[in-house]
């Protein structure tokens, strides 16, 4: 039996019963409710024109987080709340503290962009309770956001200034409230145009739901899935929707190893293990898309997709990352490294999905960095991305784990590089050693991101500037330096 959408938006609740399981949530705003101040233009993510805040409950906690409309499903949004750009009017007909500032700077010239870029800067207002952000935030608040126009500068000073102007409150409280109205105890199934969208609300249900419809598309974030659709008009039949389960979005640190659920958002993850790996992953997490793709992909997600240009692959198959899969026979452990066995081809069984992902914790006697080589700072594709994780003994390598991305049809360790280290001192010239090995690793392609030779270049570099930065006689040997993230 088929059960509307139900979601809270501008006052009310909402249902929807005969929406397409596929309709964007920007289509619903603009074709279905006539709210056209949210803008369309990329369709895939990128542009930030789209972006909106969604409310909802973690674990009866209320989260607010910007998301780009254009690629998440209407379905999706049963039992959370939706605000759009026409939300901040004031109820006395005032501006709000960000369209103010945004008029004041003159962050606004042809204006496609600006509600975007309006609730961006709402939910970093929502995150940080009105009060002033520093110019990292900013801009790591607005990295989802392109402009053609006005050179960012004024946009930038409208995110000060807003902070100057009289405070606006949010009535958390009350939202929370109208969230819990509309929650759902058990799964749901939303049917429409011939598909079925499935909602369960815990594992067990997931479980059988994918043991009954083993060929129904996983859906969690959508900033891969939201991209079948609106890019290559895909028809994804059945859909069985991970969002729901209450379980996925756990993190549970044990044995030396932090746990998360695959459903918990990348941006999360990320600052959870950043906790752990400070100086390592802080400018991989910012340099990772951009916040409203983080604030909606999750690193289950992520692992599952398995894109050989995926920077979260690298880091966790050098730390000696497990992925945690769960089907109707039960539960199965692997090294993420076997998982993954050619392009877009994976260990995973029929009626099974990605539970969690375990990453190692922070051990004194491995050196563990990483890092990103691209065209921009902000939301771009790896051209490389590396990891190193070596184990010390003093200064010889009792085990080298070195994995690159965008070097093979998977994510994948140097197997001959790491030989040629194992056992060894670390020395220049078994540096030398591995780094011609890595030739024997790896038969990158040429792309429009860089050539196969920039590519196998370019590792074979980075591998001699993890030993710069590790040698026994570097002034931060002995430290997890900062491996910040360089720009090709």
């Amino acid at each position: 039996m088929s059960e509307p959408i139900r979601f809270y938006y501008r006052g009310a609740v909402r249902e929807v019963a005969d929406a397409s399981p596929t309709q964007t949530v920007l289509q619903h705003l603009r074709e279905e409710l006539h709210r056209t101040g949210t803008k369309e233009g990329c369709a895939e993510g990128d542009c930030g024109a789209c972006t909106v805040v969604i409310g909802s409950l973690n674990h009866g906690k209320l989260e607010l987080k910007a998301v780009n409309s254009c690629i998440q499903l209407t379905p999706t949004l049963d039992g959370k709340a939706l605000f759009s750009v026409e939300d901040l009017q004031q109820a006395d007909g005032a501006l709000h503290p960000v369209q103010q500032a945004m008029v004041e700077c003159h962050g606004s010239q042809c204006g496609f962009c600006t509600p975007g870029f309006v609730m961006s800067l709402w939910g970093m207002y929502l995150d940080k309770d009105g009060q002033p952000a520093q110019r990292r935030e900013i801009d790591d608040c607005l990295s989802g956001n392109l402009c053609r126009c006005t050179g960012y500068r004024p946009i930038i000073e409208a995110a000060r200034r807003m902070t100057e102007l009289p405070k606006v409150e949010f009535d958390r409280a009350a939202l929370s409230l109208q969230l819990r109205a509309i929650e759902r105890d058990t799964a749901s199934t939303y049917s429409a145009r011939g598909q079925n969208f499935h909602a369960p609300r815990t594992v067990d249900e997931l479980v059988q739901l994918r043991a009954a419809h083993p060929a129904a598309t996983l859906l969690a974030g959508s900033t891969d899935v939201g991209l079948w659709v609106t890019k290559q008009m895909r028809e994804l039949g059945d859909i069985i929707y991970l969002g729901q389960v209450a379980a996925l979005k756990t993190m549970v640190e044990a044995d030396g190893r932090l746990e998360i659920g695959a459903g918990v958002t990348l941006n999360d993850a990320y600052a959870a293990l950043c906790r752990h790996y400070p100086r390592q992953l802080t400018d991989m997490w910012q340099r990772f898309a951009s916040l409203p793709i983080r604030n909606a992909g999750t690193l289950g997600g992520n692992v599952a997709n398995g894109s050989p240009i995926g920077d979260s692959m690298p880091w966790l198959i050098a730390l000696g990352a497990d992925v945690v899969l769960r089907g109707a026979g039960g539960q199965r452990v692997l090294p993420l490294e076997a998982f993954y066995l050619g392009y877009q081809n994976k260990d995973i069984r029929e009626g099974e999905f990605v539970e969690a992902v375990r990453v190692p914790l922070p051990r004194a006697d491995v050196r563990f960095h990483t890092y990103k080589l691209t065209k921009r700072f902000d939301q771009d594709i790896s051209a490389v991305c590396a990891a190193f994780a070596f184990t010390f003994d003093g200064d010889t390598i009792v085990e080298a784990r070195i994995a690159f991305g965008g070097m093979a049809a998977t994510p994948k360790r140097a197997a001959q590089a790491e030989a040629a280290l194992n056992g060894k001192p670390w020395s220049e010239a078994n540096l030398s050693s591995a780094m011609a090995m890595l030739a024997l690793d790896y038969a990158p392609l040429s792309d429009m991101r860089a050539s196969s030779e920039y590519r196998m270049t370019a590792a074979q570099n980075l591998l001699r500037r993890y030993w710069f930065e590790t040698r026994a006689d570097a002034p931060l040997a002995n430290d997890a330096v900062n491996a910040f993230a360089c720009r090709a």
